[in-house]
Order: structure tokens, then sequence, then C-alpha cells
């Protein structure tokens, strides 16, 4: 994640793309052709935005004008991190209703590069009259269905792994027992099966070190921390970062409250040597089967200057000698980047990496508060259309201590990212599992704005909620069609059969982090219609909604100050715990309020009596 001094660029963007636009690019983007078929529907607190999709395009770019002749501006829905968006339809609640819009809509092939807009659509959002609108969503219950992706199974992030043989305390609680406990919830209860952190080479695990000139390695740190993780029934993404301080070419340059050396190293030579000596001793400890399941990812997000001092050049070389110093020990191990904020430097990695004949089993970057974008497009451009896609930092906001991380609002998000990303990611790893994490110190108090899917003291925030519902979605993705005022912009659905059960999760979220404490004109009635379902069966219904599941709410109810007591901390799960209940239903449909933000997984069981 991304300190104090990377947080100004990410909520600018124009800092953002010019971060190292001084750089001249190897290559040249297609000309992509602007978006046609673009539409413009006008709804209650609401404009979707709808196009046809363009082949090469990576995401696209939604722009606005106020009335007929203002200038055409970038819709920003205030995630803090990129504007663009990876596919169609697009929600715009930034706009005031009654007033009259126009919109176009840009083709992006990479995040810093954006096409000609499409022609212009017009669309006057509706003041609401105090009803609720109504969206119509139909299953298709008996279609034989697909296999359903779960893009957040794959990977998660966490903490540097050192703090899991950490004996200090937070809150009064001790750092090492409860991410460990936090990493096994995420293998146990949502099925995780990978965990992605940084400084695996920090001076804290005690790797390198130089002795009369000479390097020395030191592997039992790091032989502690992965017998842990293995343990846990997880396998380690290794991200190979950052500099140990005496091969750094200048130890001053550093990140985080930790201090971790950002600095390129002083002999790329002693670089490649500590690269290999750890993977074949990772080999030897664990086992080439072993090993070759677990990826290699060459350092963190090189195209921020906060995390890598040197230039885009003296990365790619970088990448360049770890990708032959993972090689060297099997051909066969995996090794990827460029692990770069907001989609940046894939095309630079990879046209670099097709000329030099570089191996790049995977692509890895990140992205906050919008879906990831689809960066196929990027990879089939220069050759690696096989590669793997992972996505391994994404979340709700990039910045530290954001309200936003504790709310409801960030849960259904993460069910909106998920769902865009399945099918088209090989993996989406969250950012972070436990709010026991410290780039910028030690959490402060018990709701801080953490990026923990669950807090200090292992209770689940609304994200956790999240995870659990989407687990518990089966394995046959079932078709869903849908029509009414922000219906599949909205209002979405993802809807699952098993042998014996359906289920169906719904949710009513925008993109706008404005309205993320809720929006009185975004409600919708939703009738969902079930042809094909036993009549006999019973429904239930779990609700994921501003004050239920909703720790926020629970703690203001209790008047919890800085950290609870154990008896408030026990009250607290049981006060932010989702609410199950039964739900009456005609046999073929149901009927549900959905406010904005919230969440329900509606499931159907053959009855019981």
């Amino acid at each position: 994640m991304h300190d104090d001094a990377s947080v100004e660029a990410k909520t600018d963007w124009d800092a953002r793309i010019a971060l190292r636009s001084d750089e001249e690019r190897a290559f040249t983007f297609p000309d992509l052709d602007p978006p046609k078929e673009v539409t413009a529907t006008a709804g209650a607190g609401q404009v979707t935005i709808d196009w046809r999709p363009v082949d090469g395009a990576a995401g696209y770019l939604i722009l606005r004008s106020t009335g007929d002749h203002g200038p055409l501006e970038p819709v920003d829905h205030h995630s803090g991190d990129i504007l663009s968006v990876p596919a169609p339809p697009y929600v715009d609640t930034t706009c005031t209703p009654g007033t009259p819009y126009r919109y176009a809509v840009a083709s992006v092939p990479e995040v810093t590069a954006s096409g000609r807009p499409s022609s212009t659509v017009s669309a006057v959002p509706l003041v609401a009259d105090g009803t609720v609108p109504v969206v119509s969503v139909t299953v298709d219950t008996v279609a034989e269905g697909t296999e359903l992706a779960k893009p957040w199974v794959p990977m998660v992030g966490s903490e540097r792994l050192s703090q899991l043989l950490c004996t200090d305390l937070t809150g009064g609680h001790e750092i090492g027992a409860e991410l460990e406990q936090a990493l096994r919830r995420m293998h146990d209860e949502i099925g995780v099966r990978t965990v992605r952190a940084h400084a695996i080479f920090h001076d804290d695990t005690r790797v390198y070190a130089e002795v009369d000139g000479e390097p020395a390695y030191d592997f039992s740190v790091v032989d502690a921390i992965y017998d842990k993780v293995l343990a846990i029934g997880l396998r380690p993404v290794v991200e190979l970062g950052f500099m140990p301080r005496d091969l750094a070419s200048d130890p001053a340059k550093t990140v985080f409250a930790y201090g971790a050396i950002i600095s390129p190293p002083k002999s790329y030579a002693r670089w490649h040597d500590l690269v290999r000596a750890l993977v074949q001793h990772l080999v030897e400890r664990y086992g080439l089967d072993e090993v070759l399941t677990w990826d290699f990812e060459v350092w963190n997000e090189a195209n921020l200057e906060v995390f890598w001092s040197g230039t885009k050049a003296e990365y790619l070389h970088l990448y360049d000698v770890t990708a032959a110093a993972v090689k060297s020990v099997d051909p066969r191990l995996a090794i990827g980047g460029p692990s770069s904020a907001a989609a940046g430097w894939v095309d630079d990695l990879l046209a670099h990496a097709s000329a030099e004949g570089t191996p790049v089993d995977f692509v890895s970057t990140h992205t906050y508060g919008s879906p990831p974008l689809d960066v196929q497009a990027s990879l089939d451009r220069h050759g690696f259309g096989d590669a793997r896609i992972l996505w391994t930092e994404w979340g709700v906001t990039p910045t530290h201590f954001n309200p936003i991380n504790d709310s409801v609002f960030s849960g259904v998000f993460l069910m909106r990212g998920m769902k865009s990303a399945a099918g088209r990611v090989d993996a989406l790893a969250y950012w972070v599992a436990s709010d026991h994490f410290e780039e910028l110190g030690r959490p402060p108090r018990f709701l801080h704005g953490g990026f923990g899917l669950q807090t200090v003291g292992g209770l689940a925030k609304p994200r956790y909620h999240a995870m659990s519902l989407l687990s518990r979605l089966g394995p046959v993705e079932l078709p869903v069609t849908w029509s009414g005022d922000g219906g599949g912009s909205l209002v979405e659905a993802w809807a699952s059969r098993d042998d014996d059960r359906i289920a169906v999760l719904l949710w009513n979220l925008t993109l706008d982090q404005t309205k993320s404490a809720g929006a009185p004109e975004l409600s919708r009635t939703v009738h969902v219609q079930l042809p094909g379902v036993d009549p006999s069966w019973q429904a239930t219904i779990t609700t994921l909604g501003i004050g239920v599941g909703d720790l926020v709410a629970a703690a203001a109810d209790l008047g919890i100050g800085d950290w609870p007591s154990d008896e408030q901390l026990t009250e607290l799960a049981d006060r932010s715990q989702m609410v199950s209940t039964p739900l009456e239903w005609n046999g073929s449909a149901l009927e549900l309020t959905l406010p904005m933000p919230s969440a329900v997984l509606v499931e159907l069981r053959p009855s019981q009596d």
C-alpha cells in the first residue's frame, strides 16, 4: 500500500498520470476507436451510461458536461485512484437531479492513455417524487449454467509477514498471534489459498548482510515466517523486495514507518545472487513440487516514486536480473510484475520483455476505488496472451485511516468488484486481511479506518461479511437478466445453484464515495423472479446493511472509546453479525427493498417438513 507521500499523488488525477511521464516509452499505444452505441438513461438520482465494448480497451473513461456546450470532463466518483472503469454500464450518481448533462465515453488502452471520446448523448437525472423505483431481476434457475468464478479465493493481502513473529501488543492484543489467526480465518472460512505481503528482504528478516565486504545470507527468519504460513494452509506470493541496507545504492531512501529501503541495488550481480540463493533455499526446504506452486513478484509499485527511487529503465533491468535468478533455479518457477500502482507500466514491462526475451508468467498490478481494469488486451498486444493476471492489491480506497474502510459501503463495493473481475482475472487480492497493519504506524484505536477485513481483536468488518456472503455462492453460476431504474448498474445480482439450493446475492451500490453513508433517492424495490423453483421450497435472507452487520453502528450504540474491553469486544461481535431470517415468497417471485448501500443473500432450499 501507500504512504502519506503517495496519497497526494493518488488523489490527484493529473499527478497520477504524470508521475513518470518524463520517461520515453519504447512503444506506441493503439489508436482505439471511440465506443459506439452510447446511451444515457435517466433515473431517480442517477444516470446509467451504456456502450458497446471496444476491442483492445483496458477500460473506459466517462466524460460529462453540464448543459449543451460545457467542456467534457471525467466523471469523478471520488475513489482517490483511477477514474477508468473496466466495462459498461456505469452509473453516475454525482449528478444533480433536474440538471441537463451531456455524456461521452473514451476508450483507455492503459491508465495513462485515453482515446478519442465518443459522440455525446444527453440525459436529465430525475428528481425524486417520493416513490421508490422498481428493478426487476429474473434468475434462470433451470439453465445448465457455467462454473462460478471466485476471484477472491486465490489470494489475500497482508502486513509484512515478519509480523507473524511479533509478540508486541496493539490495543492489548498480541500482534503476531492475531495476524496468524486472521490469516487462518481467511483460509478456513473463506477458502483463500495464498497470501501476498511486502518486505521479505527488509532488514527485520536479517536475510542479507555484508561481512568484510562479502555477502552473507541468513534465511532462518524467512523459514520461521513461511513455516507459519504453510501451517495455516496458505502459500506465499513472494514479493521480492525491499532492498537490504547493505545492498542498497542509497540506503537513505525509505518508505513506511518501518523504514523499507526503496533504492536500486548497488550491485545487480549481488541482487541476482541473493534472489537465487533465496529461491534455491526455499526449494531445498519445502521441495520443488511445493515451490512450483508459488509466485515470485518483482518489487512493489515501482511506478510510484515513493516505492522506487530509480528510473523505469532501472526497474526493467531489475526485473530482467530477478527473472534470470529465479529461472536459474528451475525454469518452471513463476515470475511476474510489474506489481504497479493503478495498472501502470503493464505495457512497458510486456513490451520490454518481448523485445529482450525476458519471461513473464503473470502480470500483477493494483487499483483502488473501482473494479480492476481489463489488462488482457495488453497481454495480447505484446505476445503474452497466456500469462496469468493477478491483481495483487485491490480495495475501496488507497488512503490510510479512511473511515470508508470500516463502512458497509466498502463491503458492498467488494462484492461489486469481485463480480466484475470474475472470469477475467486469475486473482483479485483484497488489501489486507487484518488491521494489524503498520505501514504508517500501528493502529491508534479500534475503528481507525484501517485496511483490514478484520479488526484488532479479530472482529469481522462489513468487508469480511461480504467475503462470507460471496463464499456461500454455489459452484454453478446462473444467468440473470434485469430491467428498471438502475437495473444492472446500480442494482446487480449474482445467482448460483447447488444440488439442493439456489443462492442469489443482490446488492445496491454506486461507486460514488460521497454517498457512502447512504442516499435515500437511490433506494430500490427489487422484484426477483425465480421461475422453475419448486414453490414448496423455503426461502431465507441474510442481510448486510447500515445498522445490520455494521461494526461502526454497533460500536456507536455501545459508546466504544479508543479500545473496547474484552466484554465489549464480545458484545460487539454479537451485535455486528449479519442477520438471517425466513423470507415469505409466493412460489415464483419475491420482493425486497434495497437501500444504497446494502446487500442480501437469498437462499432457497427444499422444505424440511
